[in-house]
């Protein structure tokens, strides 16, 4: 349970997206398979020969597919126990199947290793080709249907594939040109195009290629972190959040409407908006560091939980291989920071952030895959 205290149902919460990565040419650095003396007693119809790929592995969990093509990382050993960890991303099956310090990653159903690493092997980690990027959204949405909505939570998130990564807040007011055309605040592209216009934009805006995105809305957003248990989370300061909810400083295992609300506040924040997308960076980050501390064996779980209550165009291969890279990132190695912008006035009167000259550089800091 969360330290905060309600006073009435946060109903009007806005959300933010917590959120989230090459088959191996496997050698073998173990002990060689041993010879067959010519005195070993003959197999019988009882206790029948394990073929090869039973003799060398055996993975707790996994059915006959996915043992097979972990068997075909460890070609050539013999004795290999690894334990898989199963979920779903959309419709598509995901595995993580640990041994050691060696971890496989796989899709179904017709199961295939998409990457992992293993040092057993002397082989580096495999996570798609870097740099890579995906855009990390929450919408305004106030139920499950995001259509029509605005993504009032933007976030790109970066990671190197060498144990580096860091996100970039982009403020919900700047003002640029939309990829549907015309221009307005950056968040109108998701309601006007949904999630791939608002990549366009995003892309348009930094120069970064953007792999994917994902995004969720309030309740799908509360839905993640209740169901994950709560986040761990440190709070610097209480505030009171739109008159609903009483957050208190501290350390805390937070549940979702506390996190919610965290991610949401800006009005007792002495740069607002900025402020809040730091806090945003900050929730995701928090995340990452949870995960992390639980192993990478729970990353097939909340990939489940994510799916479950969020939209995203990145298939199973490419959520995986991604959300992985983090298991992999020194967290002195990852950086947070938030684009530049001038307060401004549009035509129309509304409050806005202008695009300066000083805006674009967090994301040419970005480029390679860290900050």
């Amino acid at each position: 349970m969360s330290s905060a205290s309600r006073r009435s149902p946060a109903a009007s919460l806005r959300p933010v997206a917590v959120a989230t990565v090459a088959l191996l040419l496997a050698g073998c650095t173990g002990d060689p398979a041993p010879t067959t003396s010519s005195t070993a007693p003959a197999p019988t119809s009882a206790s029948p020969t394990p073929s090869p790929t039973e003799a060398a592995v055996t993975v707790e969990g996994a059915d006959a597919a996915l043992t097979k093509a972990v068997a075909a990382v460890y070609a050539g050993c013999t004795g290999v126990e690894a334990k898989a960890s199963l979920g779903t991303w959309g419709k598509e099956k995901v595995a993580v199947v640990t041994s050691g310090d060696d971890v496989t990653l796989a899709v179904g159903p017709r199961w295939k290793v998409v990457g992992g690493w293993w040092p057993s092997l002397d082989k580096g980690a495999s996570l798609g080709k870097g740099p890579r990027f995906v855009l990390v959204m929450g919408s305004d949405a106030r139920s499950t249907n995001l259509k029509g909505s605005r993504a009032d939570t933007l976030q790109v998130v970066g990671v190197d594939g060498k144990g580096g990564a860091g996100v970039v807040g982009i403020p919900r007011d700047l003002y640029v040109p939309l990829s549907t055309g015309g221009t307005s605040k950056i968040n109108a592209a998701f309601a006007y195009g949904g999630g791939r216009a608002q990549v366009r934009t995003v892309e348009s805006l930094s120069g970064l290629p953007i792999e994917g995105y994902v995004v969720t809305g309030f309740s799908g957003f509360r839905k993640i972190v209740d169901d994950a248990g709560g986040l761990p989370l440190t709070i610097a300061r209480s505030f009171t959040f739109l008159g609903l909810l009483d957050v208190e400083k501290g350390r805390q295992k937070a549940d979702g409407n506390t996190v919610l609300a965290y991610a949401r506040e800006r009005k007792s924040l002495p740069d607002g908006d900025f402020g809040r997308s730091r806090h945003q960076q900050e929730i995701i980050l928090a995340a990452a560091a949870a995960a992390r501390a639980q192993g990478v064996g729970s990353l097939a779980r909340a990939m489940t939980i994510t799916s479950r209550h969020s939209e995203t165009d990145l298939g199973a291969e490419e959520a995986l291989t991604f959300l992985a890279s983090f298991y992999r990132a020194d967290p002195a190695e990852v950086d947070h920071t938030v684009v530049d912008g001038a307060i401004g006035t549009s035509a129309d009167g509304q409050s806005i952030v202008k695009v300066t000259s000083s805006t674009r550089k967090p994301f040419q800091r970005l480029a390679d895959g860290r900050l």
